[in-house]
């Protein structure tokens, strides 16, 4: 049963170019399951499987082995970033690099990752929603509501116990992504 969605998420590719690459090097870090710098098909389709994205093996490997070196045994950044790039320009075409960054473009980025963590629409992410999301992502300190609390409360300006659109958007914006 192929669980693939028919059309791909607008969001797989941002408008602004130094925003997707942090984006597509926290994925790469996330799929990159054992640290080693190398993304192999098993933990490709292992984290699109935990996404609920359900990849076909045969498939990713014939698609993904086109993107690895001679002697790899799996991808590294900049093949992932070529893999990525070659997706989206079949999808959408080639990326037009702009001068000015569109401000709205980015805040509607930040809004859809927004809805994707508050599951419930409410307009708050709450603790277990969090956890949810973060679980989803493979993040080990997830399994500690204690520590999913302490996440909150690090970002959780107003100190209503949840994080509210603004105070996400601080968030993402001050991440550093370590190796990037």
């Amino acid at each position: 049963m192929d669980t693939a969605p028919t059309e791909p998420s607008p969001s797989f590719r941002l408008r602004n170019g130094c925003l997707n690459a942090l984006r597509l090097r926290r994925v790469f870090d996330l799929f990159d399951r054992n640290g080693d710098g190398k993304i192999t098909t098993d933990e490709m389709g292992s984290a699109l499987d935990t996404l609920g994205l359900g990849a076909d093996r045969a498939g990713l490997e014939a698609t993904v082995a086109a993107y690895i070196p001679a002697g790899a045994n799996g991808l590294g950044f900049n093949a992932f970033e070529s893999l990525h790039r070659a997706l989206g320009d079949v999808l959408w075409g080639p990326i037009v690099e702009q001068e000015e960054p569109e401000k709205e473009g980015e805040d509607e980025d930040m809004k859809e990752a927004f809805r994707q963590f508050d599951q419930n629409g409410d307009g708050f992410i709450s603790t277990t929603e969090l956890q949810a999301m973060v679980k989803k992502l493979g993040v080990v300190e997830a399994r500690s509501l204690a520590t999913v609390q302490e996440m909150i409360c690090n970002v959780d300006r107003d100190r209503d116990g949840q994080v509210d659109f603004g105070e996400f958007k601080i968030m993402m914006l001050g991440m550093t992504v370590w190796g990037a």
